[in-house]
């Protein structure tokens, strides 16, 4: 069954979100499931535990004293509010962070963490393209591969904070030499599949950079079209995969290379090769560029008045 608004959190009062990126750095009010006001800084070189916390508290204390609330959004591993980078050339030093409890405590509001992809997908889910699904997938195609999940109505969290590293699935590689396996030579989703990739395929074949090639793609340019055609396919392919395993109905594509209306339109010509069963609808992700720090608000509502609820009880 679909969750209601007082389940997701849309009905609250004002809350205050938290996107904590490797460039920057954004904070926002939001109500009635909206941004209403914004602020951002760019993210401290190096990005250490305490300059991040540190520049993060600064930021949002103007908006703190109008929030019930705060969730944050944040790269990296993230369970039970506590961070581990995956991309520690990023995220120097951050080994089992208590980011939550340390940005709470310095904002005196009640705190909760996800990751970055994770609340994007809470949030389509609860105030996007999500909407009418119990089984529910948001991808993102940008510098990365990320995704999150939506299961019977209920974000899925897992307790190592690798909750649904779609990026870090295997395909053949194609594009990378990959690793010798058992089955043939592999790489992960994210090195064929990203604007990562997608550039260094731009750069082999004269073009500036992904953005160009995909431009050149679908103004029917036989050439890079291969190549961003190659990017869709491991994309449905693994989005297949999670409808078989798991009975997703609905997957929203976000990022700057999901966002395009070309990349939509070739992954859903590659799911056309796999049992109507195991093609979810495609859809692009609604909320844009917001979908985390919304998401990452709703899930601080509904966290909060969860352990109101445990207290009173």
């Amino acid at each position: 069954m679909t969750v209601s608004p007082s389940q997701t959190g849309v009905d609250a009062s004002p809350l205050l979100a938290l996107d904590i990126g490797g460039t920057s750095m954004r904070a926002a009010l939001v109500s009635g499931g909206q941004v209403v006001e914004r602020v951002e800084a760019r993210t401290p070189r190096p990005a250490s535990p305490d300059a991040v916390i540190a520049a993060a508290l600064e930021l949002a204390r103007p908006l703190a004293a109008r929030a019930s609330a705060v969730g944050v959004a944040c790269a990296g591993a993230v369970a039970r509010g506590r961070v581990t980078a995956t991309a520690t050339h990023t995220f120097p030093g951050w080994v089992d962070v208590p980011l939550a409890e340390r940005l709470g405590a310095g904002l005196g509001l009640p705190c909760a963490a996800l990751n970055d992809a994770r609340a994007a997908a809470w949030g389509e889910y609860a105030a996007g393209a999500g909407g009418g699904t119990t089984e529910f997938m948001f991808v993102t195609v940008s510098t990365g591969v990320g995704a999150g999940l939506v299961l019977g109505g209920r974000l899925h969290l897992a307790g190592n904070g690798l909750d649904a590293e779609l990026g870090f699935v295997t395909v053949p590689a194609h594009w990378h030499a990959g690793s010798p396996t058992p089955a043939g030579r592999l790489a992960p989703l994210e090195f064929e599949s990203s604007g990562t990739a997608l550039n260094a395929r731009a750069a082999a074949l004269g073009f500036t950079d992904a953005r160009a090639l995909c431009d050149a793609a679908e103004a029917g340019d036989a050439r890079a079209d291969a190549e961003y055609r190659h990017s869709a396919a491991g994309l449905a392919w693994k989005i297949a995969d999670i409808a078989a395993l798991l009975g997703v109905t609905r997957a929203a594509l976000g990022g700057s290379v999901g966002l395009r209306p070309g990349y939509r339109t070739r992954v859903q010509e590659a799911l056309a090769a796999f049992p109507e069963r195991y093609r979810p609808e495609v859809v692009h992700a609604a909320l844009g560029a917001d979908a985390g720090l919304i998401g990452a608000a709703l899930w601080a509502a509904r966290q909060a008045a969860a352990q109101t609820g445990s207290a009173q009880g």
